[in-house]
């Protein structure tokens, strides 16, 4: 290569990362698939921009390491220990179920068994990059598929080493007795590495965060941040663990601390970029020309791959008692395969299991896995949205349909269910959107109309009647989701009238720069409430301080207002504030003065029809 080739590898990752996400967005197709795309293109598979490079998906894995500690932080160690059952329970099921049915099949198409199990085991496996990242994009990470899918993760990273270790004892490569005291020296290893991440981490990591938060130098603490993460990464591949699950567990270790914010803070810019390296990377290993020379085998396997696994999951998800709704986003993200699969795969070659082609063609069969799981995603919520729309009409066939409510409200929280209730009071229907499952079958047991999904879906507003509505009611708690239903409702609904919750002065710019004209801030009248409660209880009368309440409000709207078109000049925009300020503490001022002087007139009135 050139002396420039190292610029030359970064601006290609980048070119084509911001070339194909957004393209990949717009078509409705998830991020992941750009990247994996992107990656197809610039492998030595299409274009050959990028050449053949071992160093690569080991950078690319660093993504996933860094996503297993952020999740680490939002697990706390008793949280985690309540999940104890379901991590070695249900993720034994899985693994050891799908594992078993594959190589059934496996032995019933004449392999080997001892090749199948050992194939078997890698597709198993499924890919926690994909599943973790898909239920942060989702927001499913609190629901119950959310949790049954990081238990069943977290149980195929414990099982890596084990499987590592069985792939060559199945190969014969040596003595038994050699085989076997590797593995017991393995485990010892391990063992001893998740004690010292512990205990080391409970002595030591918090006293050493303290210190260098202490030198008050950001880009030190975020320095140190990205040292713990590929430390606790380093001792575990030591000792041939998944450098994931170290992560994962230094990020526990550090759940309930002070630094957790500023931890993930710091590591999110980081994670992001690494994890779409990851599934370039992934998208640069399928090999096209093996797909070509075995087309029949590759999609057997795909095929195979997915059925048995499916089979098993859905078995697993009614078992579990997993949400309906919640069902298809389980099965299809452990249904797919892993990238750990790829290291098994490599292990069997090396060790004479499989040939080259054979190789070649298994991680073709999962990468494909991989790039089928966002269209399998978005045909599971279509079909999931009619089944439950289905469900919903069974017990009025007889009856005309209900015309579409006037009136959606995006958002069942605390903020969502105050605005219905208060229409449903006053005699108005209103149908809500949300991807709370649990929420969602809670209020549909009151009677409301429901749909479960993204409401920054074009498809679900349309499904639940945003062509013919005339209100839409936006009280999602993220601000990027909120943003964007309002530029959804603005492009393709213009005869919406759209009422917003807005979570700050910034959200409120914001929503007002994408159109809309009623906004309410969250937390705004309750503050005023408040304030009012104690001007009562300095002695103000009730009135008087629901009307300085009342003149407050008016005059920091007008000043919001007047401060939207200088949100480009922060000097013009710190002057404006500290007029309006000035004006109303001069105005409130002159009121008092007003009103004092209204008394002490009407008490010289009292005196002198007493004299």
């Amino acid at each position: 290569m050139s002396h420039g080739s190292w610029l030359q590898l970064p601006l290609v990752f980048l070119a084509a990362a911001v070339l194909a996400v957004p393209l990949a967005r717009y078509l409705r197709l998830g991020a992941i698939l750009g990247y994996l795309v992107a990656g197809l293109l610039i492998g030595p598979a299409v274009l050959g921009l990028v050449p053949e490079s071992s160093a690569i998906p080991e950078v690319a894995e660093l993504g996933v390491v860094l996503m297993l500690f952020l999740v680490g932080l939002e697990l706390e160690p008793k949280r985690l220990w309540a999940m104890r059952r379901p991590i070695f329970g249900w993720g034994s099921v899985q693994l050891l179920g799908c594992a078993a049915v594959l190589t059934a099949v496996g032995v019933a198409t004449g392999h080997p068994w001892r090749l199948s199990l050992v194939v078997s085991l890698g597709l198993a496996m499924s890919s926690t990059a994909v599943a973790l990242a898909v239920l942060a994009e989702r927001n499913l990470g609190r629901t119950t598929a959310g949790e049954s899918i990081l238990s069943v993760a977290l149980l195929q990273d414990i099982a890596a080493i084990p499987i590592l270790a069985l792939v060559p004892v199945l190969a014969l490569s040596g003595a038994h007795g050699e085989d076997e005291g590797q593995t017991w020296l393995a485990a010892a290893k391990a063992v001893g590495a998740i004690i010292t991440i512990v205990f080391g981490g409970r002595l030591l990591l918090r006293p050493a965060l303290r210190w260098i938060a202490h030198s008050k130098t950001p880009e030190i603490f975020t320095a140190a941040a990205l040292l713990l993460v590929l430390g606790t990464a380093a001792l575990m591949q030591l000792v041939g663990l998944s450098m994931a699950l170290g992560a994962f567990l230094a990020g526990v270790l550090l759940a309930e601390s002070e630094y957790r914010r500023e931890l993930e803070t710091d590591l999110e810019p980081f994670k992001g970029l690494l994890l779409g390296l990851f599934f370039i990377a992934v998208g640069m290993g399928l090999d096209l020309k093996a797909v070509a020379a075995q087309p029949v085998f590759v999609l057997g396997v795909l095929a195979t791959l997915l059925v048995c696994k499916t089979v098993v999951l859905v078995a697993m998800a009614r078992a579990m008692q997993i949400p309906l709704v919640e069902r298809p986003a389980f099965v299809i993200l452990l249904a797919q395969g892993g990238e750990f699969g790829f290291v098994v795969f490599q292990l069997a070659q090396s060790e004479g299991m499989i040939t080259a082609g054979q190789n070649s063609a298994l991680v073709a069969a999962v990468a494909l896995s991989l790039a089928l799981t966002p269209l399998l995603l978005t045909g599971g919520d279509r079909l999931m949205s009619q089944k439950l729309a289905r469900l919903g009409q069974k017990h009025k066939r007889d009856e005309a349909p209900p015309p579409p409510a006037p009136i959606l409200i995006a958002g069942s929280g605390r903020y969502g269910q105050v605005v219905g209730r208060m229409l449903r009071a006053s005699g108005l229907e209103a149908t809500l959107l949300d991807q709370d499952s649990e929420a969602i079958e809670g209020l549909r047991r009151f009677g409301w109309t429901v749909h479960y999904g993204d409401a920054t879906r074009l498809d679900l507003l349309k499904s639940a009647g945003a062509a013919t509505a005339r209100i839409l009611v936006i009280a999602v708690d993220d601000i990027g989701q909120s943003l964007e239903i309002a530029e959804l409702a603005r492009e393709h609904f213009p005869q919406l009238t759209v009422v917003a919750r807005a979570r700050n002065v910034q959200h409120y710019y914001q929503l007002r720069e994408a159109g809309v004209r009623h906004i309410e801030r969250e937390t705004f009248d309750s503050a005023l409430m408040s304030a009012r409660s104690v001007l009562e209880l300095t002695g103000m009368e009730p009135h008087a301080a629901r009307r300085q309440a009342m003149h407050f409000r008016r005059h920091n709207i007008e000043v919001l207002e007047r401060m939207l078109p200088l949100q480009s000049d922060e000097g013009a925009l710190i002057a404006a504030a500290k007029l309006g300020r000035q004006q109303f503490e001069q105005q409130m001022a002159a009121e008092r003065d007003a009103e004092e002087a209204h008394r002490r007139a009407q008490r010289g009135g009292w005196d002198k029809h007493d004299d």
